[in-house]
């Protein structure tokens, strides 16, 4: 497999593709129960394709679509319409069983880690269940793997026999990466992750996100309406309104020269928006400071909403 580069790219002349979504649209029904209702869009003969060891943003406003998107590639939401490729198999009308094997490979991390979690299970429990259910290790093994990969989101072994209660925000979000880890995925839904959390924790979760695409030959599809993570984690961005994808370009091309009128809106917004993040976490919270000292910097304005 090709390493992937810094700034999320693959080398080489042909990349593997991960994931495909071809005309992918989602209509919801409302209002049926009192008689008369009327059809909701949500998604929109959306296409997109992803190649192995890429981390991809996805951006836009609250109800453009973008995390219905992100459902939808995993099947946690039924596709009106379209086709998704997963690693060249459709999955969009497999069964239940083929649907299981399918998602060990691609996984999902939550927007608030303090829903995402069972407040009843201790950290070793969270994490081990899907590893003993679906790769079938038990007893001493399940607890090394655990170890394993509480280490790798940088958390202690001793973490293991505690309940989400005890943990901060960021120390949740960091056993919610364990657990999407622990069926070994190759493809990570990363659902607005650092939103619910502080800025300077923000800096951190994201090192960590970069370093494990990095070591682990991880693809990410991150869903996110902050523009300034977003440049900084991924290497290429697509930008939804009102349930289409208006443009995919690369980070550069969404930097310098946006085509959409849209885009430009939003890039504009964000001066900073080729500031890089601190490269420990020791400057985190002057990173911060310099993302969103006005407030809402690197936010989606409302101004934008109007185009």
């Amino acid at each position: 497999m090709l390493a992937p580069t810094a700034n999320g790219s693959l080398h080489g002349p042909e990349t593997e593709t991960i994931l495909e979504a071809r005309g992918v649209t989602k209509r919801y029904r409302t209002g049926a129960s009192f008689g008369r209702g009327h059809e909701v869009v949500a998604v929109k003969n959306v296409s997109l394709t992803i190649h192995a060891g890429e981390s991809v943003g996805l951006v836009g406003e609250s109800g453009s679509g973008k995390t219905t998107l992100g459902r939808l590639l995993l099947r946690l939401e039924e596709p009106s319409e379209g086709e998704i490729l997963f690693e060249g198999t459709d999955i969009s009308h497999l069964g239940e069983s083929q649907l299981r094997s399918a998602r060990r490979h691609m996984q999902i991390v939550f927007q608030d880690p303090f829903s995402a979690l069972n407040p009843w299970m201790t950290v070793s429990q969270a994490i081990g269940e899907p590893i003993w259910l679906r790769r079938g290790l038990r007893g001493d093994a399940v607890t090394r793997e655990v170890e394993r990969l509480l280490d790798i989101v940088g958390l202690p072994s001793t973490s293991k026999d505690r309940l989400p209660k005890e943990f901060s925000g960021g120390q949740r979000q960091r056993i919610c990466l364990a657990r999407a880890l622990a069926l070994e995925p190759r493809l990570l839904v990363l659902d607005e992750p650092t939103s619910a959390l502080d800025v300077s924790v923000q800096a951190q979760i994201l090192n960590l996100l970069r370093d494990m695409r990095t070591e682990l030959g991880l693809t990410y599809l991150f869903i996110s309406h902050d523009l300034a993570v977003v440049a900084y984690l991924c290497s290429r961005i697509g930008v939804m309104r009102y349930g289409e994808l208006l443009e995919v370009a690369s980070r550069e091309q969404f930097v310098d020269r946006p085509a959409h009128a849209y885009t430009r809106a939003l890039r504009d917004a964000v001066p900073e928006i080729g500031r890089p993040l601190p490269e420990d976490d020791q400057d985190a919270a002057a990173w911060a400071t310099a993302m969103n000292g006005s407030g809402a910097a690197s936010t989606i304005p409302t101004a934008a909403r109007g185009l």
